[in-house]
């Protein structure tokens, strides 16, 4: 697979001088791999846009930094009356580009048709800036043919989209062509300018190519002093995209000998490079065939992924809720209203909006809303409980709240403690089908339309004053669509989330939008059949959830896919929306997909269209990913993630080997390796030590810790995943335990996962998770089981006890065996030990050996209003 270049493309903002109107966007596409010494930049022709370079962007953008903008009213980039278009507004607009994008090295330029014509005046005005110049396809004239100039006559209204459709390959109005015809291309004269080029340069030709006058081509060559010529056969004007390779080496050996006398360092680096790196990375020869070693990281913003979505794609259907559709284009519309609605209630720059939602509609609008406002997003789960709401929104100091209406009166409770001013209320029911939300609007009312203002300054009590509450469509309906102009930097932070507390007390993680972007562009790179507009992910992951959030919502917009919303993660809802929707990625967890495998007459909802799954979280049995995949006859693999790495760092290969019980391989510009727990030291292989990362994934640190950021990452970048790993000579990781889960037995160590294997075995258990507690040997050295037994089975202490003696050596068999109608877990079904290890069974009895009929969790459901 081609690098996915929309993942690159950034939008810049020049400023009008005419007072009151909007920022004018340049749409560029911007690729620089980690350590790049040189800079292509790439200018398209007359009616060509950015992507008319993909093949050169590809190839090029592993090695150097490649530049490709859209020119004005092209592609995706604006094109305002004034300043008008001329030579000198494209010229500077490239150097707009240049500087915004803090372009300091030699730039090779390298332009096709009338780019060629921009690029040479380019080159006359800063011959200083280049290392040479690349003419495709450029003559001395632009004289349009015949059979053209009457299309240039007609309006826009006229054509619409029909050029592109019937295969011109014009990407632009036709009332931009027509003024960059009048007033730039066809008044130009190349001859006298070529003369004056003092540059290096190549000129390529396609040998067929009856664009313009044969004789205005074979014209350039002889004009410019020294210039080098190549003519590739079996071409025509596109001769870029017609002969891709051909021209990708005649710009890599041109590129190269400039570079050499230049003495770029780059091109003497041993050969040896490349093995050493296969030492040290031995997964690299176990990636599938398109997948990258390396990636560009990219400098676009997340809310950038939504607006390139729908420039490309403004009626392809972005986002599905029950039978109701919203198009890319109007998310992108009420995502600039909701951010124009927060710039009005007094939204500053690096101010916290937490969102409270479950997946539905508003989740999305709010969240790309708020970074375009330039807000930080704090992501919290409707399903925690009061006291953990409260902790993290005093933690992160929340202005905002975006939640249910039936969270309201809780919210003004824990806002009277904490910074929040707003409180924006939104309703299940205001994105649902008008069959849907009848049918709710029967038990539940109408939503109501809120604007309540603040209390006084202070209360009777001294206490902080109510915050304002909003109705969100109320904000919506009077902001502005207009697009902002960004301010905020690819390593300013986008998103604080709490981690989900499974040992610890969460803690708040601080992910820059190049953490973000760096992930999903990893994560959309391994997945590399995934179809740009083709796509259908089915979201039940929760996207307030680190996990879903990059697998589901970022992945969705990167690649243009519709996103299947379900606030409910019940079997036969899943199902439904299978059977309506025809998913073909379903991120998830293995409980999940054994609840689907299981579930009666399941081949009946059409699960075969689902291509792709990627499980995390927790362990993915064999006969899970088994039983699924003979189902879908797609690819279910294990991966492996953690908050504060965005959250992805490995998974199985999709089309390769996968290794059962493994985690899989580092992704692409990640890296991994074993250590020890306590020195930090590197670990022979096959040893069981901590799994420490290092990659652009990785977090900035958490929310005012400081000393636990210190402790989290070494000084050289290294994570501290916690997670105790062991890495086979082949790559391939597998987690045996958490390290704070490890359990000193006097002088042996205990995996909580060995035991548990041997618990799952029994016929009878149907989950069950082992904790050290505090013993006589020391403060975690006594091995508890918790257990919940399978419907109507029951089972004594006893019996699970004789079959640990049987499987395990005698230091590994619990001491206590305890009951439980269900393990305490959070919203992505990881089992929550510190609640076991902290709070007792809510009923004593249940203690005890006797049986406890079990049933699998019921799934928590969040209000609908």
């Amino acid at each position: 697979m081609a690098l996915d270049v929309e993942l690159y493309r950034r939008t810049l903002y020049v400023p009008q001088d005419r007072a009151g109107a909007p920022p004018r966007r340049i749409s560029v596409i911007d690729m620089a791999p980690p350590g790049a010494t040189r800079t292509i930049v790439f200018i398209h022709g007359f009616g060509g846009r950015a992507l008319q370079w993909i093949y050169q962007l590809s190839a090029f953008g592993q090695s150097v930094r490649v530049i490709a903008p859209d020119l004005r009213g092209h592609g995706q980039s604006d094109d305002p009356e004034r300043p008008p278009v001329s030579m000198e507004s494209l010229l500077t607009d490239l150097e707009f580009v240049l500087d915004e994008l803090s372009v300091t090295q030699s730039i090779l330029l390298v332009g096709h048709s009338f780019g060629g014509a921009i690029a040479t005046e380019f080159a006359l005005r800063h011959p200083e800036r280049l290392s040479g110049v690349v003419l495709i396809a450029v003559p001395e004239r632009f004289i349009l043919q015949p059979g053209l100039r009457p299309l240039m006559t007609l309006p826009d209204s006229m054509l619409g989209s029909l050029p592109q459709r019937i295969g011109f390959g014009i990407h632009a109005r036709v009332s931009t062509l027509r003024r960059l015809n009048d007033r730039a291309m066809g008044p130009w004269r190349g001859a006298p300018r070529f003369a004056q080029l003092r540059v290096p340069t190549l000129v390529i030709l396609g040998h067929r190519d009856r664009v313009f006058a044969q004789e205005h081509y074979t014209a350039v060559p002889k004009s410019i002093p020294g210039a080098q010529q190549i003519v590739i056969p079996v071409s025509a004007h596109l001769v870029q995209l017609e002969r891709a390779e051909a021209v990708n080496r005649a710009i890599k050996r041109f590129s190269n000998a400039q570079a050499q006398r230049a003495g770029d360092p780059s091109l003497s680096q041993p050969a040896q490079a490349a093995t050493a790196r296969l030492i040290e990375m031995p997964w690299l020869q176990a990636y599938d065939p398109d997948v990258p070693e390396q990636i560009p990281i990219p400098s676009l913003l997340v809310q950038d992924l939504l607006g390139n979505a729908a420039a490309e794609l403004p009626e392809a259907t972005a986002l599905r809720f029950f039978s109701q559709h919203i198009h890319y284009g109007e998310l992108d519309r009420l995502a600039n209203r909701f951010a124009s609605a927060l710039l009005r209630l007094g939204l500053r720059s690096g101010d916290r909006v937490a969102i409270i939602l479950p997946n539905v509609p508003q989740g999305a609008i709010t969240y790309f809303g708020t970074l375009r406002a330039g807000g930080v997003v704090v992501m919290g789960s409707p399903l925690s409980t009061e006291e953990e709401l409260a902790g993290q929104l005093r933690d992160a100091g929340a202005r905002v709240v975006v939640t249910l209406s039936a969270y309201e009166g809780m919210l003004r409770r824990i806002a009277t403690s904490s910074d929040v001013d707003h409180l924006i209320m939104t309703d299940v029911r205001e994105y649902l089908p008008l069959r849907e939300r009848l049918m709710l609007a029967v038990g539940l009312g109408t939503p109501p339309s809120i604007e309540r203002p603040a209390l006084p300054a202070q209360d009777a009590n001294g206490a902080r004053p109510a915050p304002r509450t909003h109705a969100l469509q109320d904000l919506l309906r009077r902001a502005s669509a207009a697009p902002l102009a960004q301010a905020t930097r690819p390593d300013d932070i986008a998103l604080i989330q709490y981690t989900s507390g499974t040992t610890d007390a969460p803690r708040g993680v601080m992910l820059t939008h190049r953490n973000l972007m760096t992930n999903v562009a990893q994560v959309r790179h391994w997945i590399t059949d995934a179809k740009r507009g083709k796509e259908v992910i089915l979201a039940v992951l929760p996207l307030s959830h680190s996990y879903g959030l990059t697998n589901c919502l970022h992945l969705g917009m990167a690649i243009g896919a519709t996103l299947v919303l379900l606030p409910s993660n019940r079997t036969e809802e899943i199902l439904r929306a299978i059977r309506a929707n025809h998913p073909t990625i379903f991120p998830g967890v293995p409980t999940m997909y054994l609840a689907v495998a299981s579930f009666p007459h399941v081949r009946r909802y059409g699960i075969s269209s689902v291509r792709v799954c990627v499980s995390g979280s927790a362990p993915l049995p064999v006969e899970v990913q088994e039983a699924f995949e003979k189902l879908t006859k797609g690819r279910l693999v294990e991966g492996y993630g953690l908050t504060e790495a965005s959250p992805s760092t490995h998974a199985n290969p999709l089309r390769g080997e996968r290794r059962v019980g493994s985690i899989g391989i580092p992704l692409p510009s990640t890296e991994a390796r074993i250590v020890d727990a306590d020195s930090g030291a590197p670990v022979p292989l096959g040893e069981v030590g901590e799994l420490v990362i290092r990659g652009p994934q990785v977090m900035k640190g958490y929310w005012q810790r400081p000393q636990d950021t210190a402790q989290a990452i070494t000084p050289d970048g290294w994570l501290r995943t916690g997670d105790l790993a062991r890495q086979d000579e082949d790559g391939y990781f597998t987690v045996v335990d958490r390290k704070k889960d490890l359990i000193l037995a006097g002088r042996f160590n205990v995996y909580p996962r060995d035991v548990e294997e041997v618990l799952y075995e029994h016929p009878k258990v149907f989950e069950a998770v082992v904790v050290g507690e505090p013993g006589e040997e020391g403060p975690n050295s006594l091995i508890k089981a918790f257990v919940v037994l399978r419907r109507g089975e029951r089972a004594t202490a006893e019996e699970l006890l004789a079959l640990c003696r049987e499987r395990l050596e005698a230091y590994k068999v619990p001491k206590q065996i305890e009951f439980r109608q269900e393990l305490p877990k959070n919203l992505l079904g990881k089992v929550l030990r510190r609640l076991l290890i902290d709070v007792p069974p809510a009923n004593p009895a249940d203690a005890a050996a006797q049986a406890t009929p079990a049933t699998p969790p019921t799934p928590q459901e969040v209000p609908t209003e």
